[in-house]
This record gives C-alpha cells, sequence and structure tokens, in this order.
C-alpha cells in the first residue's frame, strides 16, 4: 500500500532531479528545508524524528541534497520527508511537505468502524500488523 502524506502523494515516486528543483524552490521563496524521518507514518503522527536542524540561509539546493543522500544511507528503511518552512510574518507554518524515501515494505493501516450512541459512528485508524514473508 502506498501511503499518501504531503504534496505530489497521487504521483509518482519523485526523482532526485525533481525533489532538487523543489528544494530549490523552497530556497528562491526564502523557506528553511528540513529534512525528517520515521518508522511510524500514521496520520495524526505528527513527531517526525529530525534530520540535523533546519537549513536556514542555503543558497543552494545541493547541500540539502547532500543531507538528504546521508539521511537515506542510515535510515533507508524509513519514510524520509523534506519539509519547506515559511516564517515570514502572516505564515509562519510549513508550506510545503513531501515524501522522498519509502521502505521496502510500506506500512498498511486499516479502518475500524465504531457504532455509539445517537447513531453516530466513529472511525479509527489502526496500523496493521506486518506481514512477514514466507520461506
Amino acid at each position: 500500500m502506498k501511503l499518501t502524506q504531503g504534496c505530489f502523494s497521487f504521483l509518482p515516486d519523485l526523482t532526485d532531479d525533481q525533489i532538487t528543483k523543489q528544494v530549490q524552490y523552497c530556497l528562491a521563496n526564502g523557506w528553511a528545508v528540513n529534512i525528517e524521518f520515521t518508522d511510524d507514518p500514521h496520520p495524526r503522527n505528527t513527531y517526525w524524528e529530525m534530520w540535523g536542524l533546519p537549513m536556514f540561509d542555503l543558497q543552494d539546493a545541493a547541500g540539502v541534497m547532500m543531507e538528504l543522500a546521508e539521511c537515506r544511507r542510515v535510515y533507508s528503511d524509513r519514510y524520509i520527508r523534506i519539509s519547506g518552512f515559511d516564517a515570514s510574518h502572516g505564515w509562519e507554518s510549513v508550506r510545503i511537505s513531501f515524501l522522498v524515501n519509502r521502505p521496502k515494505q510500506e506500512a498498511e493501516f486499516e479502518l475500524v468502524r465504531h457504532e455509539v450512541a445517537g447513531r453516530a459512528i466513529r472511525y479509527t485508524t489502526v496500523r496493521k500488523p506486518a506481514v512477514q514473508a514466507s520461506t
């Protein structure tokens, strides 16, 4: 199952050249770029681990791409995303975020329905256990 989080989530995975262009777009707009990783891609997990510090004051995407290559080397089995943070007055928020690495075996989730009082229905997203390949 391919997780669909962030920009470009319904497109094929971006190539390194396409990632470089998106990072350069962030830098051209004065946004701080950061790299994050996790093994828990649940939609409500907003606490991904940061790879180093956010990269303020960069002019060239090559620096981010070097850090991304190192992060991929260390955490090739995790989800990795790049975010562009706009610190300008009035925004002060993430303006772009997209996945740049996926594990070989993606996480799978299922939707569990709960009927509650008053005919209301609530849904919970539950991570399914990983299926081990049979030998």
